[in-house]
């Protein structure tokens, strides 16, 4: 099965751009002859990623053959052969017109390769890496027009010419003028990028792994400034998970009362949960005459970097990260102790954090193994990196484009990777241009019932399975330990 991408601007916006904003919001679009083509910008820099990538891996591989036992027994045997083979492999590795500085690989190879970096020497991998990053920000432009603005742009360029100087003023200068809200929304589309590019040409040898990670189209596993493995994370995230039962309040209790299978109720019931640690479990007895259940993960609180529930920032990068989490612990305890029948329908409706934890509970295989998870939909998640254990489940990633979270997973506007076969996701620009508002579950329940309401009616085409009467609504509190 094919996957679905349907990407659109709400009709009677001017979506690629926020409100009103000085001389910003001002500036000239230029005429569609005269813009450049996003698609041949992006098929470029996948032949310069691709080069870059191949660079890296050919200094690796020199390097490894240079410095090997094997080489040194030969020399021992043909002196003149070894010498006139070291300095050739030598010139190849450091001559500008090879690999510019390329070692790499192994002891001796990552030993040159951190020299390299503390002295500023660029090698031919990653000069051709910021032109494909370089290539990428401009076909974000095209969609994007605030990055083309000059505020802006004076802030890309200086990143990517390497200038952290020039960078730092420019980035005072966007805040300055669009505050700081405005100023992340921006960028917001390149961020992936811009963090690459800041990795790749600092001084710091050991954080270079996140740049060549975004660059091939992965989701790094190390901060883009220290290098510090995401595998810290399991520390700060420790908990086991607990689920309690609990009952609604007077507000979430009436939002509940009218709820249905409607992708814009399910965003609506999401944001009456908060982000506090509430989800829902629901028994609907489907119109087939099955019974099948629903749940509904909430997203991140900021309040806290962490807290006591699932629901914190440490969880939202552990998330992201790994699939064992605290979150997705927690929710299974709530399967278990809310007594689903092995073998039952499950779909998971998440936003944010919430939608990746759906996605880390379908590739449980414990999880996938016990139910049968037929649907996750999620809202303004990163999950593109994620893979459901089950490949009939259907997943339904509704994205709007002026959303920073989305964007995490290394996939943004300008990233030449596609969403798996048999998914399907729909995206748009509406009003709602600043994070976190354009984050909001309220925002993208606004979108749905709004100008977008024909996504609303192809989400609840596909989920028209569940349709049906409610006969059980029980939230649950869940914890970290």
């Amino acid at each position: 099965m094919a996957s679905q991408v349907v990407e659109e601007t709400a009709q009677d916006l001017p979506a690629q751009k926020g409100p009103d904003t000085a001389a910003e919001s001002a500036a000239p679009v230029p005429p569609a002859a005269e813009r450049t083509d996003a698609e041949l910008l992006i098929a470029a820099s996948v032949l310069l990623a691709d080069a870059a990538l191949t660079a890296k891996q050919s200094g690796a591989e020199l390097t490894g053959a240079l410095f090997s036992w094997r080489f040194g027994v030969e020399a021992l045997r043909r002196p003149v052969w070894a010498l006139g083979t070291a300095v050739s492999c030598a010139r190849a590795l450091t001559d500008s017109a090879g690999l510019g500085f390329g070692a790499n690989g192994g002891l001796i190879g990552e030993l040159a390769r951190m020299a390299g970096s503390v002295t500023y020497r660029r090698p031919a991998k990653v000069a051709m890496a910021v032109d494909a990053f370089a290539l990428r920000i401009k076909a974000a432009a095209v969609d994007h027009p605030n990055l083309d603005a000059p505020t802006a742009r004076r802030l890309t360029d200086a990143i990517v010419a390497g200038n952290r100087w020039e960078a730092l003023r420019a980035a005072y200068g966007l805040v300055e003028l669009l505050g700081v809200t405005r100023a992340l929304t921006t960028v917001s589309p390149v961020i992936m990028e811009l963090l690459a590019l800041l990795g790749l040409l600092d001084e710091n040898p050991v954080n270079d792994d996140f740049s060549w990670v975004t660059l091939a189209g992965g989701v790094p596993t190390t901060d883009p400034f220290f290098g510090l493995p995401s595998s810290l994370l399991r520390y700060l995230n420790p908990g086991p998970g607990r689920a309690e039962r609990t009952e609604p309040d007077s507000i979430l209790a009436k939002v509940l009362a009218t709820s249905r299978n409607d992708i814009v109720s399910y965003v609506n019931d999401i944001g009456a949960l908060g982000n506090h640690g509430l989800v829902l479990l629901r028994r609907v007895a489907c119109a087939d005459g099955a019974v099948r259940h629903v749940l509904l993960l909430p997203g991140t609180s900021f309040g806290l970097l962490s807290n006591s529930t699932p629901q914190d920032l440490v969880g939202a990068f552990d998330g992201l990260l790994r699939t064992d989490t605290t979150y997705t612990r927690a929710a299974k305890k709530l399967l278990q102790r809310a007594g689903v029948p092995a073998g039952s329908e499950l779909m998971i409706v998440g936003h944010s954090l919430g939608g990746l934890t759906a996605m880390n509970l379908a590739a449980d295989v414990e999880v996938a193994s016990s139910y049968r998870v037929t649907h996750v939909v999620t809202l303004g998640s990163p999950i593109d990196s994620k893979r459901s254990a089950d490949p009939t489940t259907q997943v339904i990633s509704l994205v709007n484009k002026h959303d920073v979270i989305p964007m995490l997973d290394g996939r943004g506007p300008a990233s030449p990777n596609d969403i798996p076969d048999g998914w399907v996701e729909l995206a748009w620009l509406d009003e709602s241009y600043d994070y976190p508002l354009s984050h909001a579950p309220q925002a993208y329940s606004d979108t749905l019932r709004g100008e977008l309401t024909h996504y609303r009616e192809q989400v609840n085409k596909l989920i028209s399975a569940y349709d049906g009467e409610v006969v059980g609504n029980q939230p649950y509190m869940l914890r970290d330990k």
